[in-house]
């Protein structure tokens, strides 16, 4: 189940490439942990949804936020949860290109309703 969702991880917006050095945690122009990616990246999925939902210097409508979230959820089965901060994502006014855990670029809407169509298929095939 790990592999079904790794590739959705966001790392960053790319807002916030100018801070380069933070690399190395997997979350530039974010404090290291706001987006729990070295968490959900190691699978320690209680611990990403503790960092972002800790992190009270990103917006709670940071698309960055509310899909790492939902991907921490849906991996711990919270699936109505992760539904509903992936279709925020993908209705809000607030949007950004993301870097996402593979490297590519991808707008925050575009990656939540790729994610979210993940989703729906993974319960689909149950």
């Amino acid at each position: 189940m790990k592999s079904l969702f790794v590739s959705m991880l966001v790392v960053v917006s790319t807002a916030g490439v100018a801070h380069a050095e933070q690399a190395s945690s997997g979350e530039i122009g974010y404090s290291r942990g706001s987006l729990g990616y070295d968490a959900l990246i190691a699978g320690d999925n209680n611990r990403a949804i503790a960092q972002i939902l800790a992190d009270e210097k990103v917006s709670r409508n940071d698309p960055a936020r509310l899909i790492n979230l939902g991907q921490a959820y849906a991996r711990t089965g919270r699936i109505s949860e992760a539904t509903q901060l992936f279709t925020a994502v993908i209705k809000s006014q607030n949007e950004l290109d993301l870097i996402l855990a593979d490297g590519s670029v991808m707008n925050s809407r575009d990656a939540a309703k790729q994610a979210l169509a993940k989703l729906q298929s993974r319960m689909a095939s149950r």
